[in-house]
């Protein structure tokens, strides 16, 4: 009978100890900063029409050889791929 009631009070215990770590995921959860969305939706619109796109050729304009990152640079003799 003892052992019963020992296995009874380890699992109680076992749920009791993942309450309290939910409890405390939960509780961080709560601490972590929010940002509305209104306030990320403009952040985001407003550093998609400030940052220069190179790949948006059609929103940006041509982008010259010397400018444009992802074309190919022209070096000495070898060029690496």
């Amino acid at each position: 009978m003892s052992s019963r009631t020992g296995g009874r009070q380890a699992m109680s215990e076992l749920k009791l100890r993942r309450l309290l770590e939910h409890n405390a995921r939960l509780k961080d959860d709560l601490a972590r900063p929010r940002v509305r969305v209104s306030e990320a939706s403009a952040s985001l619109i407003r550093y998609c029409k400030t940052t220069k796109d190179h790949l948006v050729p059609s929103v940006w304009g041509p982008v010259g050889r010397a400018e444009d990152p992802y074309g190919q640079q022209k070096s000495g003799c070898c060029s690496v791929q």
